[in-house]
């Protein structure tokens, strides 16, 4: 999945013409911080990608040796594009807070407490990244809980673990452990036990096929999934300008290549839960940046115009200008965006003879 692993300005790296920020080099420092007696920032695996990696001491119960992974890596190639940077997911993560649908709560709060025979949530993070889906969500559900945190790179899992939150909505216990793997291949058993499927911004990054996986895994083990901040496609800018919907629809298209389903993504996962049965709720969950986002606006602009004279060389010129001019407003406190998102709900129908 390669959007997965590149921040939104990396696009804009390879494009002539679009300027990018500088990666900030806190990064290392940060990690240092974060990993103790200088562990390595790689994890402790044999580097095989099939085995299940432990959490930093401290952040939660470690997997038994030889448990069986529930995720494979895909294979790995020469043109790999860069994992997502840490500072980028830091930098949107109070926008991602913010948009995240409150109204698909309350039909999940009840799902998850008619469940048959729980002792406890046992809750799958997928494409975690950083861990912020778990440290939104966690403090808004009761109960004990105890994520599963997927991702292909161990970097970002060893953040997610470090920051995952501690106590539930009623001071109930949350736990995590870390599962390296990418879940374009999810193996048959992907989801035993589970209670919940999360992810963010993950759905317009997979295929049709991986898509159905996902629907089909979630149907054999009876649970939700909440997939939140998927793009719908759509962008207002103020002081609308003649070229906004040109980038938009040259993005759109960067976003569907390699079959990748960009902002057809939702309408397919609908279909595909729907098509086992599952009761689906989309909400609309748009990010609505002003004067207070100025850092993340900037950098979105530049992976949004950059992909979009990828996708559209011809744009190239007049691009580099109405990027100029972009960043301008947005530097004078003077832009506002909305970049639409949906959240869907999938509630599976429960296993266990209920």
């Amino acid at each position: 999945m390669r959007k997965t692993t590149a921040t939104p300005a990396d696009v804009a790296r390879r494009v002539g013409g679009i300027p990018v920020q500088p990666v900030r080099k806190e990064a290392g420092h940060l990690m240092e911080s974060l990993i103790p007696d200088g562990g390595s920032a790689a994890g402790k695996g044999s580097g095989t990608g099939d085995e299940v990696l432990g959490v930093i001491a401290g952040a939660g119960p470690v997997s038994r040796t030889g448990e069986r992974p529930t995720v494979r890596l895909r294979d790995v190639g020469p043109d790999e594009e860069p994992r997502y940077a840490p500072e980028w997911l830091e930098l949107r993560e109070p926008a991602d807070a913010a948009a995240r649908s409150m109204e698909l709560l309350d039909p999940l709060r009840i799902r998850l407490a008619n469940l048959p025979g729980r002792g406890g949530l046992a809750i799958h993070d997928l494409g975690c990244g950083t861990g912020s889906m778990g440290r939104w969500l966690a403090p808004r559900l009761d109960g004990a809980q105890h994520w599963i945190l997927h991702d292909r790179d161990p970097y970002l899992l060893h953040f997610a673990a470090v920051a995952s939150p501690r106590a539930a909505a009623d001071g109930s216990r949350v736990t995590v452990e870390t599962r390296r793997g990418d879940v374009a291949r999810l193996t048959p058993d992907a989801l035993l036990g589970a209670s919940l499927v999360t992810a963010s911004a993950l759905l317009d990054v997979l295929t049709r096929e991986e898509i159905e996986t996902l629907a089909a895994a979630c149907a054999g083990a009876g649970c939700p999934a909440l997939l939140t901040l998927s793009v719908a496609g759509r962008v207002e800018l103020s002081a609308p300008d003649p070229l906004d919907d040109e980038i938009a629809a040259a993005f759109n298209d960067h976003q569907r290549r390699g079959g990748l389903l960009g902002p057809d993504s939702v309408t397919v996962a609908c279909e595909a839960f729907a098509a086992h049965g599952a009761t689906v709720k989309v909400h609309p969950s748009p990010w609505r940046l002003g004067p207070e986002n100025v850092g993340l606006t900037a950098q979105w602009l530049r992976g949004w115009v950059g992909a979009a004279v990828e996708e559209r060389p011809a744009l190239a010129e007049r691009a580099e200008a109405y990027l100029a001019a972009r960043l301008a407003a947005c530097a004078a406190g003077e832009l506002h965006v909305t970049v639409h998102h949906s959240d869907l709900l999938a509630l599976a129908r429960p296993t266990g003879g209920v």
